[in-house]
């Protein structure tokens, strides 16, 4: 055997390896994932699911997405948008979300928000492997609560060089009464009893706002992303009222960070409105400016009029403005952190 033949087979065996780690998404259309083994937790056997499309030729550039709660990556338009404008793209589904939930699991719980970092941490980690030199972070709601949390954890050393956030959860959406008295009780209680349930199911109008079914757009697999939400147990509220007073308090990223929300916010109840069409009806949009400002130095903001909670999942008008915005943000974002370039 030549010396050259022996390279080609061995470099053959490498990436038939490489990639052989990937099957095709249930998505389709090109997608592709990979599951990775992490090690065992309090409830057992812990997996989190990389989704990505293929990699663009000479391409060094890539997003990572984040979900929020009771939710997974199903957003296509994301990816292939992201792709279009020359980045590669991946999702995470975390551990105890979407692809992810195993068998025996609560879906969605922790005790801590950090439980996440690793995921992340495996999740760039195989992206650096694959050629890219340059990643952003890209998060929505919870999401958007757990990456500057994490980025705040690796002060000094960034892996990432950019930060992209979607409806972030920065705060509760509650009066003072919550906010200020049970929510830091019952946060306390977590860190005692972290499985003590303390709210039930929720209301289905969000859920009725995005699907086909009743008054939205889209289709998604409703046993990962639950039409009335889980029951929330005292451990998750601890975890993200830990979470939020380290960031509310102010976190100074030294990299660009985008901050969208919608225009509006509107109550959730019981009965339908037609505003749940056009506002955000978890999260209180002020809060959202008010806190993300103080995430760094770099932060640029934004509102997307008549957006809904995931913005990219507003009516078209909406969605297209927030692509606009987080693609001209792309554009220009290298010059906005001297400590960057």
């Amino acid at each position: 055997m030549t010396r050259k033949l022996y390279f080609i087979i061995l470099s053959l065996l490498f990436f038939s390896t490489l990639y052989a780690q990937y099957v095709p998404d249930v998505l389709g259309d090109s997608y592709l994932r990979r599951t990775i083994q992490m090690p065992d937790d309090y409830e057992g056997k812990v997996v989190c699911t990389l989704v990505k499309k293929p990699q663009l030729p000479d391409t060094k550039q890539a997003i990572l997405y984040i979900h929020g709660y009771n939710d997974y990556f199903f957003q296509k338009q994301l990816g292939d948008s992201v792709n279009a404008h020359g980045y590669n793209f991946y999702a995470m589904d975390l551990r105890k979300y979407g692809r992810s939930i195993l068998p025996g699991q609560d879906p969605f719980f922790c005790k801590s928000l950090k439980e996440y970092f690793a995921d992340i941490d495996t999740a760039l980690a195989i992206i650096r492997e694959e050629g890219n030199d340059k990643i952003l972070l890209m998060a929505h709601s919870t999401g958007g609560l757990i990456t500057p949390y994490y980025l705040n954890s690796k002060k000094g050393e960034l892996p990432v060089d950019g930060l992209i956030l979607n409806s972030p959860f920065l705060d509760w959406n509650f009066g003072w009464m919550m906010e200020k008295v049970v929510i830091p009780v019952v946060s306390f209680i977590g860190k005692l009893f972290p499985n003590l349930t303390v709210q039930g199911y929720g209301d289905a109008s969000y859920a009725h706002s995005l699907l086909k079914q009743f008054k939205g757009e889209w289709e998604y697999n409703t046993d990962w992303k639950m039409i009335n939400g889980h029951p929330k147990k005292a451990g998750w509220i601890n975890a993200i009222q830990e979470a939020q007073k380290t960031v509310q308090k102010g976190i100074d990223l030294d990299c660009p960070v985008l901050v969208m929300s919608s225009n509006k916010s509107f109550p959730e109840t019981k009965e339908w409105n037609n505003e749940y069409l056009s506002s955000d009806i978890v999260l209180d949009v002020h809060d959202i400016q008010k806190y993300g400002q103080k995430l760094g130095n770099y932060v640029t903001r934004d509102t997307i009029p008549n957006g809904i909670h995931d913005l990219i999942l507003s009516e078209k008008a909406s969605r297209d403005h927030v692509y606009r915005t987080v693609f001209d943000w792309l554009s220009f974002y290298p010059y906005l952190c001297p400590v960057k370039n």
